[in-house]
């Protein structure tokens, strides 16, 4: 033990002064105790000292002072002080970047590499003095551990690099999301020889999915994806005021007008025009529906589940008492969030539909089970039972294949139960699969893109959405070779019949809800008229009766065949064209007739179809303008407002 005499001389004792060689072994083993080796690189920068030379600085300053008296107590507290300069010098500068006087950055030794390398070893001289020498502990966020040094001096000390970014070059473009919306590709209907072809079958169609896509495409600045321009779904967009039945006994009334072509003055327009009953309120049938709603994470966006709920808020208002309302929910898998409730308790409906969180994947087929249980859980006998399906289209648990879907989709429609489909966002969309099961469920499709369309959808064409009034509607069209050289069905692709499936009651077809209309719009070219572009038969000629074309002033025959809703065997209308349905100015048809065709030679356009390559949107906007009419919702303002747009993105055509 040390007395007090021997500690009083110690403190009088001139303080030796420091060798060059004894500061570099012990900042060397300073730097080994906390497993780090000193770069060659550079230190510091131009604004300040080197790292060698603070660390000179601070030895020296450390050393004069009055406080060590000894070369013993010098050697206990070296390397304490020795290991605080160096913790002090590095908070602000970590080893793993450094930058030297030129200012570039330059990469050093990265600690996991330090680990693997054999940690510096002072001079045999001085080992003896080091291991007596106590190590100080690294106390650094959180107090680390010195057995824990090496991982806490990395996590503590690595900091952000203070290094400007390089600026991107201006032609670089930052990357953009992808696009995984899926669109069904389809050709356009060719023109075809009368007597070749006579015959034009498909099934109706009174979706509207395709337009306000299109719409929201234009009013965001890019024009439309040539495959998302389905022209008959944007024609029947718009209520007409076509002529409708006098009584449910029959349910639909057809009109069929021919007209010149605007856009070929050697063709002419053959307009068929069908209009539902119109169930009135007091007689509307009761309504048992369920919503099924997806909640994957897909759905996790302001235009989809939030839209959603909003656009269910407004069905629920539409709706009456004593109709029922059911909940389902779909992501990793299927689940109630509300079993069948009377409207009356509206409420807890909403509450139900508030209460909806996205997240998961897609269990779109688990979901769709769910729903047609309980839809005919809660079945209505005489009434509407349907399953609402929400969604982006993105199944991808359980049967996500589009041919599997739409057999199960056939097997549970015959229960009775129909469903349709409300598409919501972009980027995901599955346009394809939402038109593959609202056909086979006996139901329509729509695109949801604002509040707005939601209300159009929901609220003010509530009746043609929700309540049918025949289903598995087909026209088929024969024309007469004696009149029509040729002809071309404007739209329907994607709903093309074989000739035999008209009178096939096995063939699924297209449903009309109350107050519907459906309009078809074929571009025929009259015999004789030089606008033929298919070559006549050399040994080709028409069907003749007793020396003459039978009903040879006729320009077609039209029939319509279709159930009634809860009906197995079709029955058939059928009209004649003949010159009495002709008006010999396109200025003499009816302004729905002038708008609807308006609307076919706008989706031609965007499709970049070639009948209409000379027909510039200032011609359509002028048709357009002309038939506006009353437009009590500014439906057919907003389309010509559309024109404009499309306009002025598509400056080649």
């Amino acid at each position: 033990m040390v007395d007090d005499n021997e500690l009083f001389g110690l403190r009088e004792s001139a303080v030796p002064a420091p060798g060059a060689d004894a500061k570099a072994r012990a900042v060397r083993a300073a730097m080994a105790a906390y497993g780090e080796n000193l770069s060659a690189a550079p230190q510091g920068s131009a604004g300040r000292p080197r790292l060698i030379q603070r660390a000179r600085r601070l030895w020296r300053e450390s050393m004069q002072k009055k406080l060590i008296a000894t070369p013993a107590i010098a050697a206990l507290v070296a390397l304490p002080i020795a290991g605080y300069t160096a913790f002090y010098l590095v908070k602000d500068q970590p080893f793993g970047l450094a930058r030297g006087p030129d200012q570039k950055q330059v990469e050093m030794e990265k600690p996991a590499a330090v680990q693997e390398q054999a940690p510096a070893v002072a001079p045999a001289d001085q080992q003896d003095t080091l291991a007596a020498a106590p190590r100080p502990a690294l106390t650094g966020k959180g107090g680390v551990a010195s057995g824990q040094r090496r991982e806490a001096f990395t996590q503590n000390l690595m900091v952000e690099p203070s290094v400007a970014p390089i600026p991107a070059p201006a032609d670089i473009q930052p990357p953009q999301p992808e696009n995984r919306d899926r669109i069904e590709d389809f050709r356009s209907n060719p023109v075809r020889s009368v007597v070749q072809d006579p015959v034009s079958t498909f099934s109706v169609d009174v979706d509207t999915a395709s337009y306000s896509f299109v719409r929201r495409s234009l009013k965001e600045g890019v024009l439309p994806q040539a495959d998302t321009v389905r022209v008959e779904e944007m024609v029947n967009y718009f209520p007409y005021d076509w002529k409708g039945p006098d009584s449910a006994a029959t349910p639909f009334n057809s009109t069929v007008t021919v007209m010149p072509t605007p856009w070929n003055a050697r063709t002419k327009l053959m307009h068929v025009a069908i209009k539902g009953y119109d169930v009135q309120p007091a007689t509307q049938p009761k309504a048992n529906l369920v919503f099924l709603i997806d909640v994957s994470g897909s759905m996790d966006a302001p235009d989809k589940l939030p839209l959603l709920q909003s656009a269910f808020r407004l069905l629920v208002g539409k709706l009456k008492p004593d109709d029922t309302v059911s909940i389902v929910t779909y992501a990793g898998d299927a689940g109630v969030v509300l079993e069948p409730t009377k409207v009356s308790d509206k409420d807890k409906i909403l509450r139900a539909i508030d209460t909806l969180t996205p997240g998961g994947s897609t269990a779109g087929e688990a979901g769709i089970r769910e729903a047609y249980r309980l839809a005919e859980s809660a079945f209505v006998r005489g009434g509407v039972n349907r399953v609402m399906l929400a969604t982006d289209g993105d199944f991808n648990v359980g049967q996500s294949d589009d041919a599997d879907l739409k057999r199960l989709i056939e097997k549970e429609r015959k229960s009775g139960v129909f469903l349709s489909v409300l598409g919501f966002g972009r980027g995901n969309l599955n346009d394809r699969m939402m038109q593959t099961i609202a056909q086979n469920g006996n139901g329509t499709a729509a695109y949801i893109d604002t509040l707005a369309e939601a209300e159009k959808v929901l609220v003010e064409d509530a009746s043609s959405t929700l309540f049918p009034i025949a289903k598995d509607v087909k026209i088929q069209v024969e024309f007469n070779p004696a009149k029509v050289s040729e002809y071309r069905l404007i739209g329907y692709e994607t709903r093309a019949l074989n000739r035999e499936d008209f009178n096939n009651d096995r063939v699924d077809a297209g449903d009309i809800g109350s107050g519907h209309s459906v309009t078809a719009i074929y571009e025929i070219t009259p015999k004789g008229s030089g606008a033929e572009q298919i070559d006549s038969l050399r040994y080709g000629q028409a069907v003749e009766d007793k020396g003459s074309v039978a009903n040879g002033d006729e320009y077609a025959f039209v029939k319509i065949r279709y159930k009634l809703p809860d009906g197995d065997t079709s029955r058939l209308i059928a009209t004649p064209v003949t010159p009495e349905n002709e008006v010999k100015a396109f200025d003499e048809a009816s302004a729905d007739q002038r708008f609807s065709v308006a609307v076919a030679a706008f989706g031609q356009k965007l499709r970049d179809e070639d009948a209409t390559s000379r027909f510039g949107y200032d011609r359509i906007g002028e048709i357009a303008a002309g038939a506006r009419g009353t437009d009590p919702f500014g439906y057919r303002s907003e389309f010509l407002s559309l024109v404009r747009l499309a306009s002025a993105l598509d400056k080649g055509r």
